[in-house]
């Protein structure tokens, strides 16, 4: 038998259910993974929570809970090529991280870089291919100053890095405990709410050529206030039609190969993905009350089996 979370309907707090079923098997096209790992995202909770959002994305309940994973590859189904048995995997699995096993198309899953471990290679897919949107979308190029609203979360912290390997400068926002990490990073960091703009001036006299919010709205009201043209200015959290004129983009839009590349680069040390916290299977709960609260540098994640 198999542990899987179960939420059975939509609502807040979510009824989580931990159920156990027979291991399930592949079909065509699909892999069966040991999940060691489930990488925790904002979109995770709010699927689960709010039957708006729901219904906006197609999900029904009875279904899972998370997407990003990291394991092994326990088994194959009929014409996968590229991944065997014994193949350590990282990717996103809607519905299905939580759980012993998940089921997933091949072409959804990537072979884990050496030097990666399954808790940061389980962070990695759905921040990597939001941050490589909201990057390209907004065409960062060497020698840009951009404003990064949230540059310390999981989505932020790729964001920064993707700018900063571009040669450009990055104001980033984000709260007093994380504006030394910024630092680290190559960031120049500013407190985020009243007086946003003020302070961006201080630190960019000769303007702001690009923008992405990553948090909500906030960023992107300050960029066109400091003059930054709105096909410049990227959001990740403000729904389809972003304020100002503002470009929406995630994870769906990123280039093919943007996990991969950047797995690569956090297994080789150019970049890095911290882990806020770690929780066991059984406290789900309280991983999902600490990402919930806001404020966490980098990722949640949940450990599950050996």
């Amino acid at each position: 038998m198999s542990r899987f979370v179960l939420v059975p309907r939509f609502a807040d707090p979510i009824p989580f259910e931990y159920v156990d079923r027979p291991v399930p098997t592949p079909g065509a096209g699909e892999v069966l993974v040991r999940v060691r790992a489930a990488g925790l995202n904002p979109i995770d909770w709010k699927l689960a929570s709010i039957p708006g959002i729901a219904e906006h994305f197609g999900v029904t309940a009875p279904t899972g809970f998370g997407g990003d994973a990291a394991g092994v590859v326990e088994a194959v189904g009929e014409g996968v090529d590229g991944l065997a048995v014994g193949d350590r995997v990282f990717g996103n699995a809607r519905g299905a991280a939580l759980a012993d096993h998940l089921v997933a198309p091949a072409s959804s899953l990537h072979r884990t870089p050496d030097g990666l471990d399954d808790v940061r290679a389980a962070g990695v897919e759905t921040v990597a291919k939001t941050a490589a949107a909201a990057i390209a979308t907004i065409g960062v190029r060497e020698g840009d100053v951009v404003l990064i609203g949230g540059a310390a979360g999981g989505v932020g912290v790729i964001a920064t890095q993707l700018a900063v390997a571009a040669g450009a400068t990055v104001i980033g926002t984000a709260s007093e405990g994380n504006h030394a990490f910024l630092r680290d990073l190559g960031a120049i960091p500013v407190a985020y709410g009243d007086g946003l703009v003020d302070r961006v001036r201080a630190l960019a006299p000769t303007g702001v050529d690009a923008a992405t919010d990553l948090a909500g709205t906030e960023t992107v009201l300050a960029a066109i206030e400091l003059g930054v043209a709105p096909e410049r200015i990227s959001t990740i959290a403000a729904g389809p039609t972003p304020p100002a004129g503002a470009r929406a983009t995630g994870s769906v839009d990123a280039k093919a190969g943007a996990s991969e590349r950047i797995a690569a680069a956090i297994a080789d040390g150019a970049f890095v993905l911290p882990i806020e916290a770690t929780f066991p299977f059984e406290a789900l709960v309280d991983a999902v009350a600490l990402l919930r609260a806001g404020h966490v540098r980098g990722k949640v994640v949940v450990t599950i089996g050996d």
